[in-house]
This record gives structure tokens, sequence and C-alpha cells, in this order.
């Protein structure tokens, strides 16, 4: 007599009258994929913290090393950087409430904030570029000086994060677009917006210390 093997989670039922009924059940299992993807966001977050915690220590000791050139009251435009410094915060603000239409399963409302998002993050990144163009153009480049090779690489670093986080938005906005807020795409948006969040603060600490204590001190 043939025999056919069952999965484990199968249920046999007695009935009446001796007859017998299987039954699959199905079970969630859940193996902390989720929460592992999570602690390992984190784990990366806290290095990239120690990147531009290391570039901050060697700003703080080239900083008023000009040779000869100017410095940051004759190189800083502070109306410039404080709008640029506006659009970067205007932008964590949008992508807050996207996460907050993400939560609330609203699709539609989730894209369109994402991509006002990115709109504002790429306004940031080309007021940057165009302020490093006007720095170079007046000669101030990165070979000039200790002070200005540790400034270019200071913001422009995080200028690269910032561009990276703007391809991953994209890329997000694709993956929403055809498979919806499943679970592993909110996942993803969760990561970048804790990436977005942290380069927010990380510009803060950019515009107090390099830039405003720079110009006033």
């Amino acid at each position: 007599m043939n025999t056919t093997s069952l999965p484990s989670s199968a249920r046999r039922d007695n009935g009446p009258a001796g007859s017998r009924a299987f039954h699959l059940t199905t079970e969630d299992h859940d193996h902390g994929g989720g929460r592992a993807t999570l602690i390992g966001f984190w784990i990366y977050l806290m290095s990239d913290a120690l990147i531009f915690a290391s570039l901050f220590a060697v700003f703080g000791v080239l900083s008023h090393h000009y040779a000869g050139g100017p410095g940051p009251k004759q190189l800083f435009d502070l109306s410039l950087v404080a709008a640029n410094t506006m659009l970067l915060l205007a932008s964590s603000i949008t992508f807050g409430i996207a996460m907050m239409a993400m939560e609330e399963g609203r699709t539609r409302a989730t894209v369109v904030w994402l991509a006002l998002t990115g709109l504002l993050g790429a306004s940031f990144l080309c007021v940057e570029m165009h302020e490093f163009s006007e720095l170079i153009a007046r000669g101030a480049t990165p070979q000039s000086s200790a002070f200005l090779s540790i400034f270019f690489t200071l913001v422009g670093t995080h200028g690269v994060h910032v561009a990276a986080g703007l391809v991953w938005m994209v890329t997000l906005l694709v993956q929403i677009g055809q498979r919806g807020l499943v679970m592993e795409n909110q996942r993803r948006v969760m990561c970048l917006s804790m990436f977005w969040h942290f380069l927010d603060i990380v510009w803060i600490g950019v515009f107090t210390f390099v830039y405003l204590y720079g110009v006033i001190r």
C-alpha cells in the first residue's frame, strides 16, 4: 500500500463513521529578520558617526591653519548656508510625514512625501555644489590650506552621504510602486528614515561649528 507523507503542520481529525480528514495548518514564523536588519543598521550608523566624529576632531585641530589665505569670514555666505540648512531640515519634516502616512497604510501619500523629501535633498545638494564651485573659482581649493582641505573633506563627505540617500530613496520609490507597502519595503523606509535624520543631525553640527562659529569667532 502506498503511503503519502504529510508535513508536520498537518492535523488529522477523526470525523463520524470513521472518516478521516486532514487539514493543513499555517503557522507564522518570525525568525527575527526584521529585528536583525534594524540592529545591523544601527551598528552601521554608529560606525558612520565615528567617521564624522573623527572628521570634526580633525577640523577642530586644523580650523586655524589658513596658510596665509582667507578664512571663514572671507569665504562663507551665511545667508546661503542658512537657507540650505532650512532645505535639509524641511526634508526631515517631510520624511516624518511620509513615515506617518506609511504607518497608516496610505501608499500614495507615502510616495508623494518621499518624493518631496527627495526634491528637497536634491536642492540641498545643488546649493552645496554651487558653493563649492564658487569657492574653487575664487581660488579656495582643498590644496590652498589645511583649513580648506578639511572643510572640503568634512562637508563633501556629508554631501556624498546625502547623494547616497537620494539614490536609495529613488530605489525605494520604484519598489513601493511595484510592490506597495509590504513589510520589506516598510523596513527599508524605516532604515532610510534613520539614515536621513542622522544626516540632518550631522549637518546641524557642520552648520554650527564650521560655518556659524567660524564666521562669528
